[in-house]
């Protein structure tokens, strides 16, 4: 069985728009929502990057039943590892303990302007190898200290943190980051609807844990539209995630990405009113194992229509063809 969710993307939305979003998509019947974490836009015409944490907390007052998850936050420069299990303690108190902490190690175009430089990706999983302990250590409770090859903690403490945790998530894309995330995270993490992922991970983790995957689609009543509406916003979604980590701006998304064509990115994103091909869109995701997926819906002023006719037509209809999740929730696992 599978659990839809539905992505309260920043890139695309202002802060009361999110607000609003979320409380109607948990009407509409989503199961969980994620947000994405991001100082800026992918692209110029995206237009918006509130800071995710506030808007978390609002939500978190807001909704009553969905689970909440960052998608996913990096902890490894722009914000400090200590810092981050501090803001994840708060969003999951507030929400009742419906919070998930996404993690990965990020893309240059948020991470830059803090003005330390881009690290090499080797450098970055050690980073985030740090930051998972030190968070791990300060939601477990009581005083951490902590001096690693990049981070030190001194003495820190969570005062105001749940006593069950706060499940953590871990972004991977290929056996060592699965290989090295499987044994200590509560979730998986991908983008990419793998069935070797899903097999690497249950083999690592030991346990059947949570999937997430996340897939883009561009519902709207004219097809010609939808099309040019996801060329234009998400065209950056063809440079693939190796490359996405690593672009600086805006700037650097719009040349990379100059001689997409609107076919390319109508074959990779559904678009249109086709309520069948929108359920089609996340077979991959359910076949390869992932018991999550949660849906992007392309244009931030298409969010309030397309949440109406998720609530009517999407979401019956998917859990018509993949089944209905009766636990659509992300446990702390037993250690």
């Amino acid at each position: 069985m599978t659990s839809f969710g539905y992505t309260l993307m920043t890139e695309q939305r202002g802060p009361r728009e999110l607000v609003a979003d979320a409380v109607a998509a948990e009407r509409a019947g989503f199961d969980f929502e994620v947000m994405s974490d991001h100082y800026f836009p992918w692209l110029d015409e995206m237009g918006h990057a509130p800071y995710a944490w506030s808007v978390l907390g609002a939500v978190a007052t807001a909704t009553e039943r969905v689970g909440l998850m960052t998608y996913v936050t990096c902890p490894i420069m722009r914000y400090h590892p200590a810092v981050v299990a501090q803001k994840a303690a708060t969003v999951a108190l507030l929400s009742d303990g419906r919070f998930t902490l996404g993690l990965g190690s990020g893309e240059n175009l948020n991470e830059h302007v803090v003005g330390r430089g881009w690290p090499t990706a080797d450098v970055r999983q050690e980073m985030l190898d740090e930051a998972v302990t030190i968070i791990r250590e300060l939601l477990g409770g009581g005083y951490v200290t902590f001096e690693g090859k990049h981070y030190r903690v001194d003495s820190a403490k969570l005062w105001d943190r749940p006593e069950d945790g706060v499940p953590l998530a871990l972004a991977v894309s290929g056996a060592q980051s699965v290989n090295r995330y499987g044994p200590v995270a509560d979730a998986m993490v991908a983008v990419e609807p793998e069935p070797d992922l899903v097999e690497g991970w249950d083999q690592a983790s030991g346990a059947d844990l949570p999937k997430i995957g996340q897939q883009p689609i561009s519902w709207g009543p004219d097809t010609d539209a939808a099309v040019e509406r996801a060329h234009s916003l998400f065209r950056w979604f063809a440079g693939g995630w190796k490359v996405n980590a690593e672009l600086p701006g805006t700037a650097g998304f719009a040349a990379a990405t100059q001689f997409v064509r609107k076919e390319d990115v109508a074959s990779a994103i559904a678009c249109g009113p086709d309520v069948a091909a929108h359920v089609e869109a996340v077979r991959p995701f359910v076949e390869a194992g992932f018991t999550h997926v949660a849906l992007v819906e392309v244009g931030g002023e298409m969010q309030p229509d397309f949440l109406g006719f998720a609530r009517t037509e999407l979401l019956p209809a998917l859990r018509e063809e993949y089944g209905e999740s009766k636990d659509p929730a992300i446990a702390v696992r037993a250690r």
